[in-house]
C-alpha cells in the first residue's frame, strides 16, 4: 500500500510503501536554503534540516543536489556562479595573478582557473574538487597578511591583493607568466588612476623586488 503525508511543518514529503519510509524536503524550500547559503551546503548544514546520509545520497542520485567534494554540496542551478562556490569553499584564499588581473581589468584574457593564494597551514585536501577548477598557491601566513582587499565578484565579496601589491607579486613572478599578459597588466596597472606608488614601493622592500620594479616601471614613472 502507498499512501502520502505533507508535514507543513517542514514542508517535506512523506512516501510510505509498505514498510519503507522515503523521506524528500520540498524542493523549492530546498533550494531556497542553499541560495542562502551562496548555493553551497555541508553536512551539518543539511543534517539540521533532517536530511541524513541515507537523503543525501538519494538526493545526489535523483539529481536534486550535486556533490562538490567530500562534505560539500550544490543545487544544481545555471545561475550559481562559480565565484559563488569558491567564495563559500575558500573564504581564507586571495585571489591573485591571472584571475586578479582579469577582475581588476588588467587582463582581457578570461582566466581557466581561479589562482588563489593561500596559507601552508591550510589542507590540501581542501582543494580536491571536481567543479569549479582552483589552482591554489601555498605561502607563509606572513605573506598574506599585507596588501589584501576585497573585492564583489557576482554578488560575492571575495579575498584579493590590491593593486599594487598584485602588480608587485607579478614581478615576482614574471617567469611562470605569459609574456603579453604581463606587460598588459603592468601598462594597464601604470594606467590607473587607483594605483598607489608609494604602496608599491613599499611592498617591492618587503617582497625583496625593488631592483626589478624600478627595471620595469620606474621608466615609466
Amino acid at each position: 500500500m502507498l499512501f502520502v503525508i505533507i508535514t507543513p511543518k517542514y514542508r517535506r514529503l512523506y512516501v510510505f510503501v509498505g514498510d519503507l519510509v522515503v523521506i524528500q524536503m520540498d524542493k523549492n524550500e530546498l533550494k531556497k536554503v542553499f541560495e542562502s547559503n551562496n548555493g553551497v551546503l555541508k553536512t551539518s548544514q543539511l543534517s539540521s534540516l533532517k536530511i541524513d546520509s541515507t537523503d543525501i545520497k538519494r538526493l545526489i542520485k535523483n539529481g536534486v543536489i550535486e556533490k562538490i567534494k567530500t562534505g560539500y554540496y550544490r543545487f544544481p542551478s545555471d545561475d550559481l556562479d562559480e565565484a559563488a562556490i569558491v567564495a563559500r569553499l575558500f573564504p581564507d584564499g586571495v585571489l591573485w595573478l591571472n584571475t586578479a588581473l582579469f577582475y581588476y581589468g588588467y587582463s582581457d584574457r578570461t582566466p581557466m582557473q581561479w589562482d588563489i593564494i593561500i596559507s601552508k597551514n591550510a589542507s590540501r585536501s581542501r582543494f580536491k574538487i571536481d567543479y569549479p577548477h582552483v589552482n591554489p598557491f601555498f605561502v607563509t601566513p606572513e605573506r598574506l597578511s599585507y596588501g589584501v582587499t576585497t573585492i564583489e565578484i557576482d554578488g560575492c565579496i571575495m579575498k584579493i591583493f590590491d593593486r599594487d601589491r598584485l602588480i608587485c607579486e607579478c614581478l615576482k613572478y614574471e617567469s611562470d607568466m605569459d609574456k603579453e599578459t604581463f606587460n598588459k597588466a603592468v601598462q594597464a596597472y601604470l594606467a590607473d588612476p587607483k594605483k598607489n606608488i608609494k604602496n608599491l614601493l613599499a611592498y617591492a622592500k618587503r617582497r625583496k623586488a625593488t631592483k626589478r620594479m624600478h627595471d620595469v616601471i620606474g621608466v615609466w614613472l
